[in-house]
C-alpha cells in the first residue's frame, strides 16, 4: 500500500466567526502520496478550511491529521501551499521575490523550475504592480522552487487567463510526472480537472462526500435511461422523470439489465453536480482513500 500523504481521522474545525458553527465535522480519508488530487465542492464547504488545516496554519477542534507521515507543523518543511490570496511581500521585485525563496529553503531550492515559471515576468517588475495572474504565477514559481513533496493549491488558476491557465496547468502536470509530487488543488473549474486529476475528494457540508481515484469513482456510477421502472438493486444517487423516461444516475450494485436500461459512463461534471444536487446520497470513498478501512485491516493483520 503506497504511503499516505494526508490522512485524516474524525477531523473537525469550527468556524470562529458565523456563530461558532463546524466548517468540518467527522471529516476521515485518505490520500495515497504520488496523486493529483481535485479538492471540489460548493463555497463554503469546507475545503479551505481542509487545505489550511493540511498547511498547519489552522488547529483542528477535534480529530487527528497526519501529513507526510508527521504533524502538519513538521511536515510544513516539505510542502508548499498557494493561497487564494496569494500573499506576496509587494515592495519587492519578481527578482527579489525569487532570491528570497533561494534563500529561505537553500536545501531543495530548485531554481530552472522557478525561473521557467516565472519567466513571463519582468524581474524588475515591484510584487504591488503585477496583475492577479502575474501574481499566481509568481506564487506558483516560488511553491515548485521549493521542490515539495506536498503542493497544496487554494483555487490557483481562478485569475489565469486560458492560455496561462494550461501554461501552468501542464507545468504541474509535469512536476507530478517527473518528481512523484503530490498535488491537492482546490477548483471550480470542473472540466479542467477532469483531464488533469487522477484523485477526487469531494467535500460538501463540512464531510467527504466522495474520495478516491477518479476512474474508479466514474466506473462505480451509471447513468441508466429507460421506462419509469424500480431501479432496485442500485443506490440511487438523483433520478428525474420526463414524461414516460426516467433518467437517473446510480451506484451499480450487480450488473445493469441491460434490456431494460440505456446505460452510459457519467462524466465527471455530471457525478459531482448530481451528487451536489443530492446532499443525502450516500457516502463513497474506494478502499485507498478510507482510512479508517486501511487502519482495521492493519490491525486484523
Amino acid at each position: 500500500m503506497t504511503g499516505a500523504a494526508i490522512e485524516a481521522d474524525g477531523l473537525g474545525m469550527k468556524y470562529r466567526r458565523r456563530g461558532g458553527g463546524w466548517a468540518l465535522r467527522d471529516c476521515s480519508f485518505r490520500l495515497p502520496a504520488g496523486r493529483v488530487c481535485a479538492l471540489v465542492g460548493p463555497n463554503g464547504a469546507g475545503k479551505s478550511t481542509l487545505l489550511g488545516l493540511a498547511a498547519g496554519f489552522l488547529r483542528p477542534a477535534e480529530g487527528t491529521l497526519r501529513v507526510l507521515g508527521s504533524t502538519p507543523a513538521e511536515a510544513r518543511g516539505r510542502m508548499a501551499f498557494v493561497a487564494q490570496d496569494k500573499p506576496l511581500y509587494p515592495q519587492l521585485t519578481v527578482a527579489e521575490t525569487l532570491w528570497a525563496g533561494a534563500e529561505l529553503n537553500p536545501a531543495t531550492w530548485d531554481r530552472e523550475a522557478a525561473e521557467r515559471i516565472a519567466e513571463p515576468l519582468s524581474a524588475d517588475a515591484k510584487v504591488r504592480s503585477l496583475s492577479g495572474g502575474q501574481r499566481t504565477r509568481l506564487a506558483l514559481a516560488l511553491a515548485l522552487g521549493k521542490r515539495p513533496e506536498l503542493l497544496l493549491l487554494d483555487e490557483p488558476m481562478a485569475d489565469l487567463d486560458p492560455l496561462a491557465r494550461h501554461q501552468l496547468m501542464g507545468a504541474l502536470m509535469v512536476e507530478a510526472a517527473e518528481h512523484s509530487t503530490t498535488i491537492v488543488m482546490s477548483s471550480h473549474i470542473l472540466t479542467e480537472l477532469e483531464g488533469s486529476c487522477d484523485y477526487l475528494l469531494l467535500v460538501d457540508g463540512g464531510r467527504i462526500r466522495l474520495g478516491g481515484e477518479t476512474d474508479d469513482l466514474l466506473a462505480a456510477h451509471t447513468l441508466l435511461t429507460g421506462p419509469v421502472r424500480d431501479l432496485a438493486p442500485h443506490t440511487v444517487v438523483e433520478s428525474r422523470t420526463t414524461g414516460r423516461q426516467l433518467t437517473a444516475l446510480v451506484r451499480k450494485e450487480g450488473p445493469v439489465d441491460n434490456s431494460a436500461w440505456e446505460s452510459t459512463e457519467p462524466s465527471l461534471e455530471e457525478l459531482l453536480l448530481a451528487h451536489l444536487r443530492s446532499p443525502d446520497a450516500p457516502s463513497l470513498l474506494t478502499p485507498s482513500a478510507d482510512a479508517r478501512m486501511i487502519r482495521e485491516s492493519v490491525s486484523a493483520a
